[in-house]
């Protein structure tokens, strides 16, 4: 066994834990990102989405929030490696990084509103 495993599935379990509370006190987009998840969420409840659409929705809103904290990854691994100097390399890096948020981020607020309009077109008009 590697020094660096773990030796519990309670032990991984509480790291992982631990790497969730960091992303939510430390990065702000993170932050947004669930904040903005609850509230499709709540919507989905007034709305009374089926299991699928639900399900949707969980997995759209849950690939933002897991590529917002690889991003954060990425920028702290490239940050300590170029020593917080710019460098071409580090921008460009982190900026692919940022963008697969955007795209995910547009992905799940394409397929949110797909569902919620269909529900309120088929409910309100």
């Amino acid at each position: 066994m590697n020094k660096f495993q773990s030796k519990s599935f309670q032990k991984s379990a509480m790291y992982a834990l631990n790497g969730l509370r960091l992303a939510f006190k430390s990065q702000r987009n993170f932050r947004k990102h669930i904040i903005i998840a609850f509230f499709t969420f709540a919507l989905a409840a007034v709305l009374k989405v089926n299991i699928v659409e639900f399900c949707l929705i969980v997995f759209a809103n849950t690939l933002v929030l897991v590529l917002e904290m690889m991003n954060s990854v990425i920028e702290f691994v490239i940050d300590a490696y170029y020593k917080n100097k710019w460098a071409k390399l580090a921008k460009l890096s982190k900026d692919i990084a940022a963008g697969s948020v955007l795209l995910a981020a547009v992905m799940s607020a394409v397929i949110s509103f797909l569902i919620y309009g269909s529900k309120i077109y088929q409910n309100y008009m």
